[in-house]
């Protein structure tokens, strides 16, 4: 079994420039699956990536996320069995310099300082710059990443006008924030807000808010909690409809159409095609090899050896071109992941799983690819095949 093992390795590199062409496409294919691989796990198998998600819950319009909510909500879902604390998560918008140039968008949210930390306790805030945020009502934090684009400091004014809110936005940046899963964003004080639209007589949007996110004790409360909001105030003027953090964040994605059956579908034609690709070049391999299996069988090796060794062939390309594009893979999710693109969000990562199922596809592919011009190649006979002139 070595000795064959040794016949198949030089197999493969008796002609360089083919195997290393086999070898790249079937990588380049693969980088991508990879990718996709990983933002599919990302977007609908990956955990919650800190505990303190497990417990929060969004509760917003039933009707549209543009739809607002009476503030004298939020008491009501404070005094609810089973809920630790629930503030205010308003979004803004608003614009920053140039609104054309898709760089300068980031998230801005209107918070209650005093909670916000409670809820969120992913979020790192250095001691002086969290009392300076709580202090001071016009102003704001950023996280370090959005702090480094813009080469902001402690101290900086940051302006904001309105495109939602009738407003403009006059802030101080105090602090600079740290999160493992999230720092691009910009918070402020809701209350900074509602100020500032009383004052433009805008009264009643003062009294409203989108969003209201909610920490529960324990995460096996998340649904009956999000139950008990909803029928809380199914009768009234503005239903609600409460989901976990993350149920929340997958509803955004659904915006772009059914992702999963898209990225189901590009997979599935990557495999494919390198399918096809593999195939033509392996039966071109085997068939300038006719003369070699006559030898082959003259020498005493029997049909199913010599569909082992094509076979085995095929799937040493094909798992050295899935190992190349894995490595390339992980280069690409790292760009993707730390880019202003609009998957940046993603947590990218070729993680154990992801390359363990891409192996298998590349292992598959050889495998497929070359039974068929394998098989015909172990049934040919001696004197046919040692006639064959290519």
């Amino acid at each position: 079994m070595l000795r064959l093992w040794s016949v198949m390795v030089a197999s493969t590199v008796r002609n360089p420039r083919r195997s290393l062409l086999t070898v790249g496409s079937v990588a380049i294919s693969l980088c991508l699956l990879s990718v996709l691989a990983a933002a599919y796990r990302s977007l609908f198998f990956e955990p919650e990536s800190a505990p303190a998600e497990a417990l929060r819950l969004v509760t917003h319009h039933r009707v549209s996320i543009t739809q607002p909510m009476p503030l004298s909500f939020l008491p009501k879902i404070r005094s609810l069995p089973g809920v630790r604390d629930s503030m205010i998560w308003q979004w803004f918008g608003g614009t920053y310099k140039d609104a054309r140039d898709p760089r300068n968008f980031f998230a801005r949210f209107a918070v209650e300082p005093d909670r916000f930390f409670r809820i969120r306790p992913e979020v790192e805030l250095a001691g002086d710059q969290n009392a300076a945020f709580q202090n001071t009502r016009s102003s704001c934090i950023v996280g370090k990443t959005l702090a480094a684009r813009f080469q902001w400091k402690i101290g900086d004014r940051i302006t904001l006008p309105g495109d939602i809110f009738p407003v403009t936005l006059e802030l101080t940046l105090v602090g600079v924030y740290s999160n493992p899963n999230e720092d691009t964003n910009l918070y402020f004080h809701y209350e900074y807000l509602r100020q500032l639209l009383i004052a433009a007589g805008q009264s009643r949007g003062a009294d409203t808010v989108g969003v209201f996110l909610t920490s529960v004790n324990r995460a096996g409360d998340v649904d009956a909690i999000a139950a008990a909001i909803d029928k809380q105030f199914e009768d009234s003027p503005a239903p609600t409809k409460s989901e976990s953090e993350r149920t929340w964040q997958l509803s955004f994605v659904s915006f772009l159409g059914n992702l999963k059956l898209f990225l189901l579908a590009i997979s599935g034609a990557l495999t494919f095609t390198i399918l096809l690709v593999s195939g033509n070049t392996i039966s071109m391999s085997v068939r300038e090899r006719t003369r070699e299996v006559g030898i082959l069988k003259t020498l005493g090796f029997r049909r199913e050896t010599i569909l082992v060794m094509f076979v085995g062939e095929a799937v040493l390309m094909s798992i050295a071109g899935g190992i190349t594009g894995l490595l390339l893979g992980t280069v690409l999710a790292a760009v993707v992941s730390h880019s202003d693109a609009a998957f940046a969000t993603l947590r990218l990562a070729i993680t154990a799983d992801v390359a363990g199922f891409v192996i298998v596809v590349a292992a598959l592919i050889g495998a497929l690819s070359s039974v068929i011009p394998a098989r015909h190649a172990a049934q040919t006979q001696i004197l046919d095949a040692l006639r064959y002139s290519g």
